[in-house]
């Protein structure tokens, strides 16, 4: 597994701004759109491309395009839902699933209740959005989804993580396939809730509200 932390002053005035318990969730669903782009910079730089020719209003060149099949983007409902604009913008090409899974508060294990993807994911190139890599159980539920699919080629892309849940993923993935981790921080440790902290809080109730 390959772990990114983005390194950029934007990243992390954003981030500032979204820890802030005072911050509504208004400008909360707009600056994690907005981090989510800068992430999705970062998280794309290993997408597949072709070259093509085209013609200038000067000349003949060769450029680029995305290769095919189209990438798949996978926000892991609800929160990741809160990330899909800011995703899209930058691969607006790209096909969208979908993965209904929480956690239980009492066993901590992820619980999957909805999908809505391929079934043959071989040759994909998966990009799975959650905002918080936390214990690493939902996102190791959601990875081995999409390599029991055929996936091999799968990139996170989350707000925050905690060393712990890192670690869980490593663990995980071994050499089973190339998988990505791209992140706007890693944080100091989960407290004994398994929330991030110094974190943001629950990231679903702060983009949608307590529901």
């Amino acid at each position: 597994m390959r772990l990114h932390v983005a390194d950029h002053p934007l990243v992390a005035h954003k981030l500032t701004v979204l820890r802030d318990v005072t911050t509504p969730s208004a400008t909360f669903r707009l600056l994690v759109d907005e981090l989510v782009t800068l992430l999705a910079y970062e998280a794309t730089r290993d997408v597949r491309t072709r070259e093509v020719e085209i013609t200038t209003p000067v000349a003949t060149t060769t450029g680029t395009k995305l290769a095919q099949p189209r990438p798949l983007v996978v926000p892991i409902l609800r929160a990741g839902l809160g990330m899909l604009d800011g995703m899209t913008r930058l691969l607006p090409s790209a096909e969208v699933g979908f993965l209904g899974m929480q956690r239980d508060e009492e066993t901590l294990e992820a619980i999957t209740y909805a999908n809505r993807l391929p079934e043959d994911l071989s040759g994909r190139q998966c990009f799975l959005l959650d905002p918080m890599l936390a214990t690493g159980g939902t996102l190791v539920a959601a990875i081995d989804y999409l390599l029991q699919r055929g996936a091999r080629d799968v990139t996170a892309v989350c707000l925050l993580a905690a060393p712990e849940g890192i670690k869980v993923v490593e663990d995980f993935v071994g050499d089973r396939a190339d998988v990505q981790v791209v992140v706007a921080a890693v944080d100091e440790r989960l407290n004994e809730k398994a929330y991030i902290v110094p974190g943001l809080g629950d990231a679903g109730d702060r983009l949608y509200g307590v529901v």
